[in-house]
């Protein structure tokens, strides 16, 4: 006579063996961050000539196998890790409501350390590896880019821009003074300091605070004004901002 269990067990497969198998090596995500994470800090801190797969491994605490089994080549996994830095990248977050709150974000960005570093190292390696600086521009530059038009746009049918500014060129002058403050700038520098000498380009492009503003900044332009005439010539904000280069 079979015991309840001995009928259990000849009932039928158990729940167990019915479940399929998942085909080869589990992945570990773990490693794959630790892998990603390692190439990015070693892209930032040495630049791309003394950054390799054996470095990125010994880092990451994997073996180069456990490398190679994710990316194929060395170009693949640094596109890979500036994707991944920049995976949380909201365009949402960028609609400013006016060019003060606009120039506020991309000051906090481009005074981190990190960022500033990062991205001098992809704008320095765009002749060996441009593949690297258009990752980025896809994850982050392009989406931010087109938020700032957005917002110059909406600046020029407020009246705080010339009717007749080009946001397209405007845009332009300000990602072309962002990247000279951070070849010119390779130290630590403020916030503040980064949003006053964006302010200042914006101020010789035309733009004037909002009407709701304007007896502000009257006010404000009156001491710059007075600020400036007692400096020596090319010592404005602008100038300062622009760390003497």
């Amino acid at each position: 006579m079979k015991s309840d269990d001995d009928g259990a067990r000849g009932a039928g497969p158990s729940v167990r063996s019915t479940r399929p198998r998942p085909p080869g090596r589990p992945r570990s995500r773990e490693a794959d961050e630790a892998i990603l994470a390692a190439a990015l800090d070693l892209l930032i801190e040495r630049g791309i000539g003394w950054t390799s797969i054996e470095q990125i491994a010994r880092r990451a605490g994997v073996t180069r196998a456990t490398v190679y089994r994710r990316f194929p080549n060395l170009t693949e996994l640094l596109v890979r890790a500036i994707e991944w830095e920049y995976r949380e990248t909201d365009a949402a977050a960028w609609h400013w409501p006016d060019i003060e709150a606009m120039v506020t974000d991309w000051a906090e960005h481009l005074s981190g350390p990190r960022a500033r570093r990062l991205i001098r190292r992809l704008y320095g390696s765009v002749d060996d590896l441009p593949e690297l600086l258009s990752a980025y521009h896809s994850a982050h530059g392009r989406p931010r880019g087109q938020a700032v038009r957005a917002t110059l746009e909406q600046a020029r049918a407020a009246g705080s821009l010339p009717s007749y500014s080009d946001p397209d060129v405007l845009q332009q002058l300000l990602s072309g003074a962002a990247l000279q403050h951070l070849a010119a700038c390779p130290g630590a520098t403020s916030t503040a300091e980064v949003k006053a000498y964006l302010l200042a380009v914006l101020r010789q492009a035309g733009h004037r605070p909002n009407p709701e503003t304007a007896e502000n900044a009257e006010s404000a332009g009156r001491a710059e004004t007075a600020e400036s005439a007692r400096q020596p010539a090319g010592r404005g904000p602008a100038a300062e901002g622009a760390c003497g280069a």
